[in-house]
């Protein structure tokens, strides 16, 4: 619940009924209602109070000022710093710089270190998948070769010869030197 004043009320203005649940209505609390409350309520109330002191300081201040019809023009004061101070500032700003270039640096060329190797490793699986597409050809021809070869294997199985029988033959023949060619 929020206490109703006439004019501005800041959201930090709480009643005390509103932190302290009680039955009793706002406003009517008495000093026996505050010694039960914990450690935590009672901060709660004195940051509220001082709130509400602070605010009401600062509206009694602005009711003093007249404000003019031209519109007011607000200046940051620039607090003064010592030589050894600007200088020292001067300096960190620098450090901060070249700092934050050479920041700037290491990553373009860690990004284009991981770039080059990326298109490195790019044209080596474009290779390996060529690579890999000459040898299932290969395999296909090898395939082919084989089974153009297949009738002829049946044959001499079925004449009683393995080919060891041939190489046997063949050796035999070039020893004769009555190699039929």
């Amino acid at each position: 619940m929020m206490v109703q004043h006439s004019g501005q009320v800041s959201a930090l203005e709480v009643s005390a009924s509103a932190i302290v649940p009680t039955l009793s209505p706002a406003g009517s609390l008495g000093f026996d209602d505050f010694t039960n409350l914990t450690p935590l309520v009672k901060e709660e109330l004195r940051f509220a109070i001082q709130n509400k002191r602070q605010f009401h300081r600062m509206s009694s201040t602005l009711d003093t000022v007249t404000v003019s019809e031209r519109p007011v023009e607000t200046t940051v004061m620039k607090t003064e710093f010592s030589p050894e101070e600007d200088e020292r500032k001067k300096r960190r700003r620098e450090r901060n710089k070249i700092a934050a270039a050479k920041c700037r640096n290491k990553k373009k060329e860690k990004t284009e270190c991981l770039q080059k190797e990326s298109e490195k490793l790019e044209t080596i699986n474009a290779e390996l998948k060529a690579q890999i597409e000459e040898l299932k050809n290969e395999k296909q021809h090898l395939i082919y070769m084989l089974n153009l070869h297949r009738p002829t294997c049946i044959v001499r199985a079925q004449n009683g010869r393995t080919p060891e029988d041939e190489r046997n033959l063949f050796i035999q023949q070039i020893k004769e030197g009555t190699l039929q060619g």
